[in-house]
C-alpha cells in the first residue's frame, strides 16, 4: 500500500515536473522564428576573387554585409575619390535649401588655377551649380571642385574642415582630408572601407542626385568630355560612383551596381592601371550578384516575439526591430537561415518603449551572419502591489522548477 502511495506521488511530481517545464520553455527560452523560404537550388559559393590592388572591398549596400576585401583598413592617399565626400556635403546643402541648382557661382582665381583634372571654367565666370556638379562627377574637374567648396564654406581650408566633420559622423574614422580635390598630401588618407560607408551613405541619403553618377558626357562651351568610369559602358548593371588618379595613389574606382533589386558596392585602391581597375571592378561585381542574394526578413515594427514581463501592469510585452532588416547570404542558402531571439532575462517593469532587451541574430549552420537589437514595441508601466508580489511569488516558483528541470534532464 505504502509503493502504491509513493508511486501516485511519483508520478505526480512527474506530471508537475513535466508541465512547468512546458511552462517554464515558453517563458525563458529562445524564440525561433520561421524566415519565409524561397525554393531554389543551393550553389556553391567560391573563394572571393584575388585582385592586384592595394586594397579592395564589396560590400551589400542593403544589408552593409561584405562579400570581399583585402587590406581594406590601410590608409592609402584617395586621389579624386575624395570628391565623394566634397559631393556628399553640397547634395546635403542641396537638400536643406541653403543652395539652389540655379545659384550662379562666381569662379576664383585659385580655383581657375587648380592642377589637374578640369572643367575649363574660367577666373571670374559666373558658373550655375548644376553645371558644377555634372563638372564635378563626370569631369572630375578639381576648378570645379574648389569653385563649390568656396561657394559653400568661403574657402577650401573651411570646406575640408566641413568634410572631416561629416566623415566622422559618418563614421569614416580612418579618414583625413586636407583638400576638395583629393591632390596628394602627406596628411590626407582614407580607406576603402571607409569608402564603402561614403557610397552607402550617398545612395541611401540622396538618391536624387546619385542619378548624376550614371551620366557619360558632359560638355561645357563646346568641350566634352567622357565620365572616366568605364563601367558605365562596359558593365550594363552599373550606375555609379566616381574614379581618381595620381601618381602616389594609383588608379582608383568606387564603383557601384544594381541587379535584381540588389545594389552592391566595390572599392578599389591603388591598382595598377585604368584597364586593371575597371576588370576588377567588374569582377568583384559579378562574383556579388552570382553567388550572394539578399533578401527582406522583417519590417520595422513587427512583432517578433512577446517577452514575459514581470511586475508589469502587461504580462506581456511586444518585441521587435526599430529598422527594416536585410540579409545577405550565399545563394540557394536563403531556405537554410534561422532566426533565433535571446531575450533578456528576467525583464522586470517599468518596460521603456525603444528599449533594447535582447538580440535577434539571423543564422546560418552555427554562424550568425546578422544580428540585431530587439526592443520593446511599447510601453509597460511598473504593477500594483499585488502584482508585484504575485509576480514575485510566480518568478522564483518557476526559477525553482526551472533548476529541477535542468537537473533531470542532465541525468
Amino acid at each position: 500500500m505504502l509503493g502504491k502511495i509513493n508511486l501516485v506521488k511519483l508520478f505526480s511530481l512527474a506530471a508537475i515536473i513535466v508541465f512547468f517545464a512546458t511552462f517554464v520553455n515558453k517563458v525563458f527560452a529562445s524564440d525561433i522564428i520561421p524566415i519565409p523560404t524561397k525554393p531554389q537550388q543551393p550553389i556553391i559559393t567560391p573563394a572571393s576573387p584575388i585582385l592586384n590592388a592595394s586594397s579592395y572591398i564589396l560590400i551589400d549596400a542593403t544589408s552593409g554585409k561584405i562579400l570581399a576585401e583585402k587590406n581594406a583598413d590601410e590608409k592609402l592617399p584617395p586621389a579624386s575619390l575624395t570628391k565623394l565626400m566634397t559631393l556628399y556635403i553640397i547634395a546635403g546643402a542641396l537638400k536643406n535649401g541653403s543652395i539652389k541648382l540655379e545659384d550662379p557661382v562666381r569662379v576664383s582665381k585659385k580655383a581657375w588655377q587648380t592642377d589637374g583634372s578640369r572643367m575649363f571654367i574660367k577666373a571670374g565666370d559666373e558658373v550655375p551649380v548644376s553645371e558644377l556638379l555634372k563638372g564635378i562627377v563626370v569631369a572630375s574637374g578639381n576648378d570645379a571642385t574648389v569653385a563649390m567648396s568656396e561657394f559653400i564654406a568661403g574657402t577650401e581650408d573651411a570646406f575640408t574642415s566641413v568634410m572631416n566633420s561629416q566623415a566622422k559622423q559618418l563614421g569614416m574614422n580612418d579618414s583625413h582630408f586636407t583638400d576638395s580635390t583629393g591632390l596628394p598630401h602627406p596628411d590626407h588618407y582614407s580607406t576603402a572601407r571607409d569608402f564603402a560607408v561614403l557610397a552607402k551613405a550617398l545612395h541611401k541619403d540622396f538618391p536624387d542626385s546619385y542619378k548624376l553618377f550614371s551620366e557619360k558626357w558632359f560638355a561645357y562651351k563646346g568641350i566634352k568630355q567622357p565620365n572616366r568610369n568605364r563601367l558605365l559602358w562596359r558593365y550594363k548593371y552599373a550606375d555609379g560612383l566616381k574614379t581618381g588618379y595620381t601618381s602616389e595613389a594609383g588608379y582608383c574606382l568606387v564603383a557601384s551596381a544594381e541587379k535584381d533589386n540588389m545594389r552592391l558596392i566595390s572599392v578599389i585602391m591603388g591598382s595598377p592601371s585604368d584597364e586593371s581597375r575597371t576588370e576588377d571592378s567588374m569582377r568583384l561585381l559579378t562574383y556579388g550578384f552570382r553567388f550572394y542574394e539578399t533578401n527582406k526578413l522583417y519590417d520595422p515594427g513587427t512583432v517578433l516575439t512577446k517577452a514575459r514581463t514581470w511586475n508589469g501592469v502587461k504580462k506581456e510585452v511586444p518585441m521587435g526591430i526599430t529598422n527594416e532588416m536585410y540579409v545577405t547570404a550565399p545563394t540557394g542558402q536563403f531556405k537554410n537561415l534561422k532566426a533565433e531571439i535571446k531575450l533578456d532575462e528576467p525583464i522586470y517593469a517599468p518596460i521603456q518603449k525603444g528599449k533594447k532587451y535582447g538580440t535577434l541574430n539571423v543564422v546560418l549552420g552555427k554562424k550568425v551572419i546578422a544580428s540585431r537589437p530587439i526592443v520593446a514595441l511599447s510601453d509597460n508601466q511598473e504593477g500594483g502591489t499585488w502584482r508585484r508580489i504575485n509576480d514575485s511569488v510566480g518568478y522564483h516558483y518557476n526559477k525553482f522548477f526551472t533548476r529541477k528541470v535542468e537537473k533531470a534532464n542532465n541525468g
